[in-house]
């Protein structure tokens, strides 16, 4: 048996061995599930109400900030329904989140195609960039048409992540697959529906601050940070990009996602979405019980760890090409220079 044979069953074998420890974890309790649901949605409702109703305009500002982050969590437990996690079976939550969908942009047929194909892909050289930002090689980069750099460059630039409301929930979630086949992307037109009615209702009867403070605002702070926190953690120092025969989920998961550190306080609000290296290794653990397959596993406690710190966030945004020669991500500027040596 060759050596590279060799090394590709060794990794088969770990990739199952290591899965195989996760299975347990990947097991909800209902009653859990319907309590951080139940929960969540009741804590947003109430501070939504509170950004419509306040008698001060600060009041409303601070209930609005705080529906961005109760819509950050809520959207957690969308993606975790979504992906079978969480409530599978459940009539009620079908409903509640087809609701929550028009709220937060996405279309449950555009997310779920869109974001499995993500998860099959995520670090590959040469996959489609569906799902997720895109993903150039330096070689790549070198053949590439003007337009072609200019689009990239846009994709990946932080404006673009600021407005993530508008260019990514509402463009290339929503709007963008129901322009190219709308017969099989209905309900991003329901949801779209859904968001302006919702927007027109609040403006009609309680004016222009009713609709700014309730869905404008907080979809912009809570798209913003949604879309920065899916960015940096699959664009970071120290992170692998995978050929297709190298490419194994257990690779892409420990090698092409992060761990981000945070405090008690913001992984309660991000529903424990920085424990991105175990999400991806089984997307069937509901987020609750993340934390405890990595205390259990010791293969999931060593993982390329970042933080929210600016050094880290701008490391973040520094990554932006593949250099297959160094094996590691590289700025436009650095790559620039190499080339002209």
């Amino acid at each position: 048996m060759g050596e590279e044979t060799r090394e590709t069953v060794s990794d088969v074998q770990t990739d199952r061995k290591i899965f195989k420890a996760t299975l347990p974890f990947g097991v909800e309790s209902v009653k859990t599930s319907w309590w951080v649901v139940g929960s969540t949605f009741l804590m947003l409702l109430v501070s939504l109400f509170g950004a419509a109703l306040a008698p001060a305009w600060p009041l409303r500002l601070l209930f609005s900030i705080l529906s961005a982050l109760f819509m950050v969590r809520a959207f957690i437990t969308y993606h975790d329904y979504m992906h079978n996690a969480i409530l599978s079976r459940s009539r009620t939550a079908w409903w509640l989140f087809r609701l929550y969908a028009a709220l937060a942009l996405t279309p449950p047929r555009s997310w779920k195609n869109s974001h499995n194909y993500h998860h099959g892909h995520v670090g590959k050289i040469d996959a489609a960039s569906v799902g997720a930002f895109a993903m150039m090689t330096t070689d790549m980069w070198r053949d590439a048409s003007l337009a072609a750099r200019m689009a990239y460059r846009v994709e990946r630039h932080p404006l673009t992540i600021l407005a993530g409301y508008f260019t990514i929930f509402f463009l290339s979630v929503t709007m963008l697959p129901l322009l190219r086949n709308p017969a099989r992307h209905w309900d991003s037109l329901l949801v779209l529906l859904g968001h302006s009615t919702l927007i027109t209702v609040l403006w009609t009867l309680g004016g222009f601050d009713a609709a700014f403070f309730v869905v404008l605002l907080p979809m912009t702070i809570a798209s913003m940070i949604g879309s920065y926190l899916f960015f940096a953690q699959h664009s970071f120092e120290n992170m692998r990009v995978l050929p297709t025969e190298t490419w194994t989920s257990r690779r892409a998961a420990l090698e092409s996602s992060s761990y981000l550190k945070l405090n008690k306080v913001m992984r309660w609000f991000t529903g424990n979405i920085g424990y991105h290296h175990i999400h991806h290794l089984n997307v069937r653990i509901p987020f609750y019980r993340l934390p405890e397959a990595m205390e259990a596993i010791p293969e999931l406690q060593s993982p390329v760890t970042i933080t929210l710190s600016l050094k880290d966030i701008r490391a973040s945004f520094r990554c932006c090409l593949w250099d297959e020669g160094l094996q590691r991500m590289v700025s436009y500027r650095e790559f620039a220079r190499a080339a002209t040596v």
